[in-house]
């Protein structure tokens, strides 16, 4: 089995990563400090198992309270600039070559923040965090399904604004049930119209109607999490016997599913890492990729997703490069880019790999 500091020296790329769900407890508490915040605790190590409730216990209602504490410390530009960049500092610290970034930036502005405040201080930092360490990275800006039409829409312009500034594509995100993607069909429209990307939150919580509207009623580019893709699909042994359309469409089409294993299993999107559909997509050509989604409430990274990717499936360093290229291949870049970034990938796979034995 590869050991975990191979893995951490690999070449990454990180397609879904909320950047309030990824803050570190001390910036948690210092920010809270500062601006007198109320938090759950000032102790690093018991906030973080605080953070840890939602996943130990397998619940979902604890999960997001989380979310309540990091946003509340997200609401001025100086703390936003400086999440922003200690984000892209650990990301970097995996071998993490680029990254696209995702938060909701109504969410920010409850102190009286502009959205385009908001944005621009996350932008800040993300720049600042690229200069200290040579990654690349995007921004995802996403609107909240339950807020309404005129609020995605508004979110849907803003990535329109900032696109030759760091915001790479839209995303929806939030609760599924009772929120379906069509409720927001203006702001995909606009997206689709003005030649944006987009991946939508979809089969995390709600089922396959939920990837099938993403997909064909919103025009989603990407799909995020799409574990219930496994109810349109038969298998036996880890081998497909049979797929319906919709699954049938997205391995034909390419549609990049943005997988996060462990936040999964803690949300119950999943219900075991053995009952996960990953390894099955990814045996079967889905075009599957690995990501840690929230790790501060997950208490992971991509280094730890894939190494118990590893372990559980056992996959090799193949396995592993093919996810990683799946994951560059769906990225919201520019052809060009995309192009280095396979070509940097597959250098870095055969650096770990060694040279090859001469030919007798």
């Amino acid at each position: 089995m590869l050991c975990k500091e191979t893995i951490k020296a690999l070449p990454k790329i990180e397609l879904h990563e909320h950047l309030d769900g990824g803050l570190r407890p001390e910036t948690v508490i210092g920010i809270a400090e500062e601006r007198g915040i109320a938090i759950p605790s000032h102790d690093p190590e018991a906030l973080r198992a605080w953070f840890l409730e939602g996943k130990k216990g397998k619940s979902l209602p604890l999960y997001l309270r989380s979310f309540d504490v990091t946003v509340s410390v997200m609401q001025d530009e100086e703390s936003l600039r400086r999440v922003a960049r200690e984000e892209i500092e650990d990301l970097a610290a995996q071998n993490i070559i680029y990254a696209e970034i995702r938060f909701a930036p109504i969410r920010h502005t409850a102190k009286g923040l502009s959205m385009h405040q908001v944005v621009d201080a996350v932008l800040a930092g993300i720049s600042e965090g690229k200069r200290e360490t040579g990654m690349e990275a995007g921004l995802i800006l996403s609107a909240m399904r339950t807020e309404g039409s005129a609020e995605s829409l508004e979110c849907a312009r803003l990535v329109d604004e900032y696109r030759d500034r760091g915001a790479v594509g839209f995303d929806l995100a939030g609760a599924e049930y009772g929120y379906p993607p069509s409720l927001h069909a203006e702001a995909c429209r606009f997206i689709r119209e003005h030649n944006l990307r987009m991946t939508i939150h979809s089969g995390e919580a709600a089922g396959m109607e939920s990837i099938w509207e993403a997909l064909q009623v919103c025009g989603a580019h990407r799909i995020g999490h799409g574990t219930r893709i496994a109810e349109d699909i038969t298998e036996e042994n880890g081998v497909i016997t049979g797929m319906g359309s919709l699954a049938r469409y997205i391995l034909d089409a390419g549609v990049p599913l943005e997988m996060c294993l462990s936040s999964n299993i803690d949300t119950g999107a999943a219900e075991s890492l053995e009952r996960h559909p990953f390894p099955t997509l990814l045996r079967s050509g889905f075009r599957v990729s690995l990501s840690s989604d929230d790790r501060l409430m997950s208490g992971t990274d991509l280094t730890s997703e894939m190494y118990l990717a590893a372990g559980c499936y056992g996959l090799g360093l193949d396995d592993l490069e093919r996810i990683t290229l799946n994951a560059a291949e769906g990225a919201f870049v520019h052809h060009e880019e995309r192009m280095a970034l396979i070509g940097r990938i597959r250098e870095g796979y055969a650096r770990i790999r060694g040279p090859r034995p001469a030919m007798a």
